[in-house]
């Protein structure tokens, strides 16, 4: 199976990366479930796809909540007939030194990029286990590979997903159920991540930064999309995606 005709549940679907996948997967022949928070902006992403002749259907998730998360692959077996890949985008990334005690917003990353993404392997490991195959794509973030400062918690929640990641690929390898994963290690991408961010002095500073170097969504997008296409007997299952300006 290539892209073509593959079902794909996409969390963040909303805006950035989750949105620029969506649109060239369903340009390439996939059946895109789109979650995410606004539904103003999933019905025009849907809108969008099917007027360029793709397939599409959205769902309102909050993916901290385990049930609509179920529900959003739910709606993916009832539109499509099936899942073969679910892409765990959805994150947020409020940096700050780990000093200024911003502890309402540790306990959001974690409930987001961290529980969201159990939630969504817990709502399709049931079908992948059963059916022998399907595809785990998670965004990490290149915080998920080396530290920074600033990003203590929001890296601490990423280095969480690789290793996730990692094992789920080891454990569907020894248990014969052929579950690719994918862990995307983002560098800087112009989304609206950084809108997340409260510390007046982060945000200035990765600002500036992005302004500088940042690249557009699509780059990972392409990366989703090769990985997707790939052979079942074959997982592409880290990548980095850097910005060529980017020390």
């Amino acid at each position: 199976m290539t892209v073509k005709n593959k079902v794909v549940v996409i969390t963040g679907a909303s805006s950035g990366i989750g949105e620029a996948s969506a649109k060239l997967l369903a340009a390439n022949g996939a059946k895109v479930v789109l979650g995410a928070r606004r539904e103003a902006r999933l019905q025009e992403i849907v809108q969008a796809i099917e007027a360029a002749g793709g397939q599409a259907a959205y769902r309102v998730t909050d993916v901290t909540k385990p049930a609509e998360v179920q529900a959003l692959v739910d709606l993916a077996k009832t539109q499509f007939g099936g899942i073969d890949v679910i892409f765990n985008n959805a994150g947020i990334m409020p940096t700050s030194p780990v000093s200024a005690l911003h502890t309402e917003e540790w306990n959001d990353m974690v409930d987001i990029n961290l529980k969201g993404v159990l939630n969504g392997v817990a709502a399709v490991m049931p079908d992948f286990t059963k059916q022998k195959h399907g595809q785990i794509i998670t965004t990490s973030s290149v915080a998920g590979i080396k530290s920074f400062t600033g990003a203590g918690v929001y890296g601490a929640t990423k280095f969480a997903v690789r290793n996730l990641m990692e094992v789920i690929r080891m454990e569907s390898a020894q248990e014969g159920t052929n579950i690719r994963t994918v862990s995307l290690y983002p560098a800087a991408i112009n989304t609206e991540l950084l809108h997340t961010i409260t510390d007046k002095d982060a945000k200035a500073g990765m600002e500036q930064f992005y302004a500088q170097v940042g690249i557009t969504p699509d780059a990972v997008a392409r990366v989703v999309n090769f990985a997707i296409d790939q052979p079942e007997d074959v997982n592409v299952n880290e990548f980095t995606i850097y910005p060529t300006k980017q020390a």
